[in-house]
């Protein structure tokens, strides 16, 4: 997959007759190598040209890992006392390449010491932005990527099993976090896509909250935001659960919430506006009097990063394609109450869609 994909970016800079492109962020340096580490604070990155061949820079002790992945070209290795850009240079003096006038970057990742770096190199190029290509590129996932996408969204599917089965009256967020990470790491699972959320109560009502020591109480909303990386790409699942007995306030916000999911999943087809899926779900919720309580967007892009083009808000007029990989997430967030998201991964199919996330979703009581 790797070298057909860099032969699409060779392909893009002839058409743009952009001379070469430096592709660096942990996330497109893995689409077009198959390597996927983090460097750190260190310089790594792929050049790649109209004809000549490319060559992938990174530390040297990463070299090994970087062929085993099948990177079949040069691999510029350093050592950390070593100046990469002084053999970068030697390594485009070898390629005959010395009169740049346009070079492709990516702009919102390329810190402005490397494009300095870059530039004196070249001191009469243009940086262009990649990340139009890229992302067009990257958002129609290839039959291998579903299928690790769909094996994510499965492991995801178990973290949210394992921490509804931790709820109990006492339990901390922690702890319920623990037990779900913990179990997680035994399936093999290294690095989450994020930072796992598990919230209580009153707590859930803020979207984006801190795990900590909250207690968990009889009628608590309980809300899990969790995913995995797995092989490059990772998963994202939202469930919202009750602890105890269930108030008619609490159900409405829940059935509400379902919904908006279920009707913008319903949206999900080829040829569909994406900005569409969020109005079908906001139009819900809003004449369901909690319009202001539905603070952000439906949902995200989804790949090897875990929020990535495309951004599925309301103003997006983009339109859905088979192969596309994205999150549908609605949520009411009620101050002193509580919220309810209710998120699924979805890919879109010939005809319409595939939820990749499975676990239930409607109303569970926990006792």
């Amino acid at each position: 997959m790797a070298s057909a994909r860099l032969e699409h970016v060779t392909n893009w800079l002839k058409e743009k007759e952009y001379d070469m492109a430096f592709l660096h962020s942990t996330e497109n340096v893995f689409y077009v190598t198959n390597f996927y580490t983090d460097p750190h604070e260190r310089l790594m990155g792929v050049f790649a040209f109209q004809e000549a061949e490319p060559f992938f820079v990174c530390p040297f002790m990463e070299m090994g890992q970087a062929k085993a992945a099948g990177w079949e070209h040069e691999i510029i290795g350093y050592h950390d006392h070593e100046n990469p850009w002084n053999m970068i240079k030697e390594s485009l003096h070898k390629r005959g390449i010395s009169k740049v006038s346009a070079i492709a970057v990516e702009k919102e990742a390329l810190a402005y010491g490397r494009a300095e770096s870059l530039l004196q190199l070249f001191p009469q190029a243009v940086l262009h932005a990649a990340e139009e290509k890229m992302n067009e590129l990257r958002s129609v996932k290839e039959p291998l990527e579903i299928a690790i996408l769909k094996q994510a969204a499965e492991l995801a599917d178990y973290g949210v099993q394992v921490g509804v089965e931790a709820l109990k009256a006492g339990v901390t967020e922690m702890g319920v976090l623990a037990a779900i990470e913990y179990e997680l790491k035994r399936k093999g699972i290294r690095e989450m896509s994020f930072s796992t959320m598990v919230l209580f109560g009153e707590k859930s009502a803020d979207p984006h909250g801190n795990p900590g020591l909250r207690q968990l109480k009889e009628g608590d909303f309980v809300l899990f935001d969790l995913g995995v990386v797995l092989d490059g790409y990772c998963s994202d699942i939202t469930r919202t659960v009750v602890f105890g007995d269930v108030n008619e306030k609490q159900r409405d916000i829940y059935e509400t919430v379902l919904k908006a999911e279920l009707a913008a999943l319903e949206k999900s087809k080829p040829g569909t506006r994406i900005g569409d899926l969020d109005m079908t779900a906001r139009d819900i919720i809003t004449n369901a009097g909690y319009g202001d309580y539905f603070p952000h967007r439906i949902g995200h892009g989804l790949g090897i990063s875990v929020h990535e083009f495309p951004s599925m808000s309301k103003d997006n007029d983009g339109i859905l394609k088979e192969g596309m990989v994205y999150t549908i997430e609605p949520g009411i967030y009620v101050p002193g109450v509580g919220g309810v998201r209710i998120e699924d991964d979805v890919v879109v199919t010939k005809e319409g869609f595939e939820t990749l996330t499975k676990y239930p979703k409607e109303l569970q009581i926990i006792k």
